[in-house]
């Protein structure tokens, strides 16, 4: 079954704030709601749990009906020791989308997330935003099915409609919402499109910059989970070989037609084939990204 949140018959205006921790059982935790952000660091859910255990659970649990929606980690540091909490209620809330938006917009605009996580919530957004949009457009009648001259009751104002979001219909919309550049954007979608469940690990770690995990995902899968295995130096090395191949484009074998090529090998032969089509294939990558990044500055220009 869909997972679907019960809302409280009444709600006042404002949220409602209980100054008494609530009984925990009167709490669901819904998986889905707990990973749809990153988790915190081992370093910093540490570090919020000395906070805690320092001055208490200075900010309140945001609560959907009894659902929680922000606060999973200071709702476990609590349980664990027994410290009690508030929780505040959302009545404007009104389906899953409008929880997930609010969400996304609560971390894009926290210090603690990264550039690549901002990067990802807000096309998250724009995703959301533009399904939510073609929904509306289908279920809207169109013009020449409208009865004329009739009068078609208006329907009822929904009470506590959640505001609709700002839309995401360009990069640049994107990467304000974000507080990133259009060109790192950019780095962003084709981490997403080609990295490795390996290599984007490494960038969540810290490993490895999104300049560099941009420059390692242009490689073959095999070449990216080497080198986000082999570690922080091994992925730097990777993003260096490509941007020579990007600067150096491949040369031509300049002993073509004398004695020693000639006498070449089938497996010499293969090799360099092989090489060639590697060099050719870090090109194209890397034209592909001259591309991007020149539509991104285009998409900047009006308003600069």
């Amino acid at each position: 079954m869909p997972f679907r949140a019960p809302l409280p018959a009444i709600y006042n205006s404002r949220p409602t704030l209980f100054p008494l921790s609530p009984d925990p059982m009167q709490i669901t935790v819904n998986p889905d709601l707990k990973a749809y952000i990153d988790p915190l660091t081992p370093d910093e859910h540490d570090a919020l749990e000395r906070s805690i255990l320092a001055e208490g659970c200075r900010d309140a649990l945001v609560l959907w009906g009894d659902v929680l929606v922000d606060g999973h980690n200071r709702y476990g540091i609590c349980q664990k020791h027994g410290l009690p909490f508030q929780t505040v209620q959302n009545p404007r809330f009104q389906t899953l989308e409008d929880v997930h938006l609010w969400m996304i917009d609560q971390h894009l605009g926290r210090r603690s997330v990264s550039d690549f996580q901002r990067g990802v919530l807000a096309l998250r957004k724009r995703e959301i935003m533009a399904e939510r949009r073609t929904r509306i457009l289908a279920a809207s009648p169109a013009p020449e099915d409208l009865p004329p001259d009739e009068d078609t009751p208006m329907p009822a104002p929904a009470a506590a409609v959640v505001p609709e979001p700002r839309p995401l219909h360009s990069r640049e919309d994107i990467a304000k919402a974000a507080r990133l550049s259009s060109s790192q954007v950019v780095m962003i979608e084709k981490i997403q499109k080609q990295a490795t469940p390996e290599l984007v690990d490494a960038l969540k770690a810290g490993a490895v910059s999104l300049n560099a995990a941009a420059a390692v995902a242009s490689l073959p899968v095999e070449e990216q989970k080497a080198a986000a295995l082999a570690g922080k130096d091994e992925l730097k090395l990777a993003a260096k070989r490509v941007r020579e191949a990007r600067r150096k484009p491949p040369e031509a074998d300049a002993g073509a037609g004398d004695g020693d090529t000639a006498a070449a090998t089938p497996t010499d032969e293969l090799s360099a084939l092989r090489q060639k089509v590697a060099a050719l294939q870090a090109e194209n990558s890397a034209l592909r990204d001259q591309v991007a990044a020149l539509q991104a500055q285009l998409e900047e220009a009006p308003s600069a």
